[in-house]
């Protein structure tokens, strides 16, 4: 009977089953209307729909079809008109959006402290426990679990130990982990946190033993919310604006964060920080689109990436934060906090222009254009291209506001999406896998049995990656960094998949000369280049689909891709959930994955110095180009932008006055 216990509270009772694969090569239903389209250039041109512009108008209307093609091209003309970024008054907007990085990051990276699961024993009887209440029991620290990728069990091997003051007695050691069973059977528990905090989530309502899927569920919480929350508020901030989204979510993650840390148990925790993680992604979205939109096409990259490094700022001071407060609820609201003073960006942070624009909002982006020009003290002489008089004849056009929903009638717009989708759920998907074989149960490395050994292993590991990513980015673009990444992680996977086999099946003949330290030592060399090179796709993927997606569904698509990086994210707390149960399948899943997506990137257009498309039809004319530029003399095999035009089925929309600038190329819009 003893051991039965043992066996059902190590999670190894029967039952259990490993969670289903994830379906990542599903299509969009639009699939087939697209294919039909391909191979139908007989048809009557009126069959061809894959952009949501009008009908062709009749003769001698088309010049009130579609808008003067000046106020189309706004990287080349508002922009350049407003003053790029050498305006003050941009720059503050873009520090703006760079401030908020460091409190998302705080929120981001509070699972690690607020859920982590401590070492507990039974409380003054435990086997080998010791005395029990000890003062600063609550400081003792073992060995942890990667903080993204929490223990597979409520307890780990002991390890260093951390007091909270010099006069602490010497803390008592758990049992070890063979006779940890015994202590489920106990109605009262001491916990060793390893995070800094007297009290956490998990010790304030004893979730152990039997309540440990509890604290799973909590993870599953904040991230199910983002996923929701990125694909709700992206369809708004498209319909509505960026501006509405952004002040909105900030309103309510102020309520649903500070009445976290009143939750009066486990449930009411959850189901609060659903709606926290729900606004948060409203936050992350609009900023992230907002950033992008107030850059020159030179600038975007480098800006965002300032961005990131803001955020990981945030994850490297929440140890520190997490000492000082001590307390999860006190934690909690410190979190929280900070997002007061982003009520100010109702007064001093405008709408983007060039949503306006693409839009076809002409007249509240007149005033907005008047306002920059007010605040960079500019004279509207220098306006030399002509953009306000353009302004003026279009004020009584009506707003054109346009839905994620209407890529799937489009040709290669929705292709792309979903090749970032699936790189983005790859990426941070096989992340935790990498993570796990470095942190889990299976290496067992004196440097990495410590809590902050580990946090800051992975921090370190992701400032490594990003710093990586902008020198890579320079020299071969978006699709071949994205393409070098995902091979290097494509590398790693299966490297530690099959060739760690092989090693661990020779080191049992005892003439090998090999041992289990050697099949560690490359499982730890494979997990780190595996970790720095999918946090590069995933993040990479993100900035690509921003930078290609139109910008009248610019959130939508962001939405979509920072979505499915979400469930990436969920198969870690499925697979801990499960008791580590199919762990090996779902890392040969997502390895296929890999060997999927180097195929798929190179279908990607490149978007390194080209204009943002403003509109449906500048999006479906990112075409995929050779990854290698011709040389001299010989004939590129792209085609012309007249036969673009006649392939893609887009001439009816160029004749209704909906096409490209002077300066449109086959690959996108040349930036001036």
């Amino acid at each position: 009977m003893a051991l039965e216990r043992r066996r059902d509270a190590a999670g190894g009772g029967p039952g259990r089953q490993a969670p289903p694969a994830e379906e990542n090569g599903s299509l969009p239903p639009g699939d087939v209307a697209a294919s039909a389209a391909l191979g139908g250039r007989a048809g009557p041109a009126g069959d061809l729909q894959p952009l949501p512009a009008p009908h062709p108008a009749p003769p001698g209307c088309s010049a009130a079809a579609a808008p003067s093609l000046l106020l189309l091209d706004y990287d080349g003309s508002v922009l350049p008109f407003l003053g790029g970024l050498g305006g003050g008054y941009q720059r503050t907007l873009v520090l703006l959006t760079w401030i908020p990085a460091l409190f998302i990051g705080f929120s981001q990276f509070s699972d690690s402290f607020l859920l982590d699961q401590p070492n507990f024993w039974c409380r003054g009887a435990g086997k080998g426990a010791g005395p029990a209440g000890v003062p600063g029991a609550a400081n003792w620290t073992g060995p942890a679990a990667s903080p993204p990728a929490p223990a597979p069990a409520p307890w780990a091997p002991p390890g260093n130990a951390s007091r909270g003051g010099a006069d602490a007695p010497p803390l008592p050691s758990p049992p070890d982990r063979p006779d940890n069973a015994s202590h489920c059977d106990c109605h009262a528990w001491d916990y060793g946190i390893r995070t800094g905090l007297v009290q956490n989530v998990v010790s304030k309502w004893d979730l152990v033993c039997d309540n440990a899927w509890k604290v799973h569920i909590a993870k599953f919480s904040l991230l199910v919310g983002l996923i929701f929350g990125y694909l709700i508020t992206g369809c708004i901030a498209d319909w509505v604006g960026r501006r509405p989204v952004l002040l909105f979510s900030i309103i309510f993650i102020l309520i649903f964060g500070l009445t976290v840390a009143l939750s009066v148990n486990v449930t009411m925790f959850s189901t609060l920080r659903f709606f926290e993680g729900f606004c948060l992604a409203g936050i992350i979205l609009t900023l992230y689109a907002l950033r992008i939109e107030l850059c020159p096409p030179g600038k975007r990259f480098m800006i965002t990436m300032v961005a990131s490094f803001v955020a990981m700022a945030g994850q490297f001071l929440m140890p520190g934060l997490a000492a000082l407060c001590r307390d999860w609820q006190v934690l909690q609201a410190l979190i929280i906090c900070p997002f007061l003073l982003m009520l100010l960006y109702w007064s001093i942070f405008p709408e983007s222009l060039r949503w306006l624009m693409a839009t076809q909002q002409f007249e509240s982006a007149k005033k907005l254009i008047l306002h920059f020009t007010q605040k960079n003290c500019m004279n509207p002489e220098s306006d030399i291209k002509g953009v306000m008089p353009e302004l003026e004849k279009e004020l009584s056009r009506r707003p054109k506001k346009v839905c994620i929903v209407k890529v799937v009638g489009t040709r290669n717009l929705w292709k792309n999406i979903v090749v970032l989708c699936v790189n983005s759920l790859t990426g941070y998907g096989i992340h935790h896998c990498f993570a796990r074989s470095m942190m889990g149960h299976e290496v067992k490395v004196p440097l990495l049995e410590n809590f902050y050994a580990d946090y800051y292993t992975v921090a370190s590991i992701a400032l490594a990656s990003c710093l990586a990513m902008c020198v890579v980015v320079r020299f071969l673009g978006r699709r071949g960094g994205l393409l070098l990444f995902m091979i290097l992680t494509a590398l790693a996977s299966l490297l530690q998949l099959g060739l760690l086999n092989l090693i661990g099946k020779y080191s049992q003949h005892p003439d090998s000369g090999m041992s289990d330290s050697v099949k560690d030592k490359f499982s730890i060399a494979f997990s780190i280049v595996g970790m720095f090179a999918s946090h590069a796709v995933g993040s990479l993927s993100v900035f690509f689909c921003a930078e290609i997606t139109p910008t009248v569904i610019r959130c939508g698509g962001l939405g979509l891709v920072l979505a499915s990086a979400g469930f990436g994210m969920l198969t870690a707390p499925i697979i801990d959930l499960h008791n580590q149960k199919g762990y090996f399948l779902h890392h040969i899943i997502f390895a296929c994955c890999t060997l999927i997506c180097i195929i798929c990137i190179l279908l990607l257009p490149e978007s390194r110095n080209q204009n943002l498309p403003e509109n449906i039809s500048n999006g479906e004319h990112y075409t995929r180009q050779p990854l290698l530029s011709h040389r001299k003399g010989e004939q590129p095999l792209l085609l012309t932008n007249a036969e673009l035009k006649d392939y893609s089925g887009l001439h009816d929309a160029a004749t209704a006055g909906d096409g490209l600038p002077e300066n449109a190329t086959a690959n996108g819009m040349k930036s001036m």
